[in-house]
């Protein structure tokens, strides 16, 4: 019976535990060229996963990760033997990005995706001012907080969490729009949005209170504006064991265990 992966590369984090994990797997298995591969181990923890999505975005090729690192949510268990067995019975999860346009204080438009969040940042001492409108209506007129995040499903249980912001199921069609140390309005904790939702942030007094936006590990600083939205055409591809899956992490998160 001829294995479906036999073409496989490994990609590891600049850790001693992660490249000696990895030198052991090239020796068993060989190590393909990523453009031939039909599958990418990635050996770390969670930021690992996030740049290797991020690297192979737009190829649709399966990112199967093992954890290698302090953290991994997103990564499976370590084992050196039965890869290819393991590859064979994993599940898929495909997620979508989202992508930012931020203009900067210059009018310079930049553009970055993002697999858990978009996130805004005041730059000072001084608390940002911010503008949310969704789908072209302003929803609020002026949030003063440290910020505010718009998390996807599969980002939902890492900042926007921490934030207090809503797990999401991996499936909801759903994005959780999360403030970050809100001062006003006092009572305003956030809000589902429809996952086709548009959303722009303007940043008010821009130059007395500056703000930086991050879509995962791309930050522009002094923004004026950030629009966000979920890209469709960009499906990315991670693979986990059974009963492991993602959308069965993040129920367990939900339930705290």
């Amino acid at each position: 019976m001829t294995e479906r992966f036999t073409a496989i590369s490994f990609v590891a984090s600049e850790t001693p535990e992660a490249e000696a994990a990895r030198a052991k797997l090239v020796e068993r298995y060989g190590d393909a060229d990523p453009a031939e591969a039909e599958v990418v181990v990635a050996l770390g923890g969670d930021g690992l996963m996030l740049q290797t999505l991020h690297r192979f975005m737009g190829t649709a090729k399966p990112i199967y990760g093992m954890n290698r690192g302090s953290v991994g949510f997103l990564m499976n268990e370590f084992r050196e033997r039965g890869l290819r067995q393991k590859l064979e019975a994993a599940h898929r999860s495909v997620v979508h990005p989202l992508v930012m346009t931020a203009v900067d204080c210059n009018g310079k438009r930049i553009e970055a995706r993002a697999i858990n969040e978009v996130s805004l940042f005041r730059r000072s001492y001084q608390a940002a001012k911010l503008r949310i409108s969704v789908d072209g209506q302003v929803r609020l007129s002026e949030l003063v907080a440290d910020g505010v995040l718009l998390a996807t499903p599969a980002g939902s249980t890492a900042y926007n969490l921490s934030a207090n912001g809503p797990i999401l199921p991996l499936d909801a069609p759903l994005l959780a729009l999360t403030p970050l140390s809100p001062f006003r309005p006092r009572r305003w904790r956030g809000a589902l949005l429809p996952d086709h939702a548009r959303v722009t942030i303007a940043v008010l007094e821009a130059e007395k209170r500056p703000v930086s936006a991050v879509a995962d590990h791309t930050q522009i600083d002094n923004v004026i504006s950030v629009q966000i939205a979920i890209d469709r055409s960009l499906d990315l591809v991670m693979m986990h064991d059974p009963g492991h899956s993602l959308d069965e992490r993040i129920l367990r998160e939900q339930f705290g265990y």
